[in-house]
């Protein structure tokens, strides 16, 4: 049994299986309330936009297009992630332990996923309808609270910006994802592998995350602070207004 800065490898294997169990619980619920799930998917819909105002200029840019562009596919929006996530669910005990340095970045992954896709639920249940628009934003985000999940959601994006540009260093690991595509696509893993490549190479064509992390940190911590503050009519009210799309 290996031990580490993330303990004992069973027990982060249990950790990211009971994430993924939360991440299909919420999935549940929302398919027993059609009301839910519609507004879950406006819900996320309209944080895909936001991410897309808040990153404009890196979207854009020619270093960080391509990582934005990630982050916007895989973390934001209404994609239903549920074929990627039950691959990793089969799999991740297998990866921890051929890859037991790269377990971090797994186990972040799925904290993330399971924190973020709570406090969806939470603010879609204080929505009420699937027609969203920013004062509307501004009273669910309000309403939920929550400000320590906000601010351990943000630090954990970061933490997977700076955990895959810290495995972007490593040829080998790069080289072993490209011996695995046949395998993946034999045992039904495609969908998976398309992630874990992606993600890959799109932070290793930056040269270095320091900045990007950077940015992303700064913005959304300037973000979550002005929907926090935002009181009716007032100034902090129209700036939390300018930040959403």
């Amino acid at each position: 049994m290996r031990f580490g800065q993330y303990g004992p490898m069973s027990v982060v294997a249990a950790g990211i299986a009971r994430h993924l169990e939360a991440v299909a619980a919420e999935r549940a619920r929302r398919a027993a309330a059609p009301s839910l799930l519609a507004k879950v998917n406006a819900l996320k819909a309209y944080q895909q936009a936001r991410f897309s105002h808040t990153y404009a200029d890196l979207l854009a840019s020619d270093r960080y297009g391509a990582a934005s562009r990630y982050f916007l596919d895989e973390l934001y929006g209404p994609k239903d992630f549920s074929a990627r996530d039950d691959q990793f669910a089969r799999v991740a005990p297998k990866i921890a332990r051929v890859f037991p340095d790269q377990v971090g970045t797994l186990a972040t992954l799925s904290e993330l996923h399971a924190l973020s896709e709570a406090l969806d639920t939470a603010m879609a249940e204080r929505l009420d309808s699937a027609e969203i628009e920013p004062a509307r934003y501004i009273a669910a985000w309000q309403g939920v609270g929550r400000a320590a999940d906000r601010e351990r959601q943000i630090a954990l994006t970061l933490s997977i910006a700076e955990q895959l540009d810290r495995i972007t260093r490593l040829p080998l690991l790069r080289n072993a994802l490209r011996l695995m595509r046949g395998p993946a696509r034999a045992a039904g893993l495609a969908e998976l592998q398309r992630s874990l490549e992606t993600g890959f190479d799109t932070f290793r064509a930056m040269h270095g995350a320091d900045e990007f992390v950077a940015f992303i940190g700064e913005r959304e911590r300037e973000l979550a602070e002005a929907l926090f503050t935002a009181a009716p009519s007032g100034a902090s009210h129209a700036r939390a207004l300018a930040a959403l799309p």
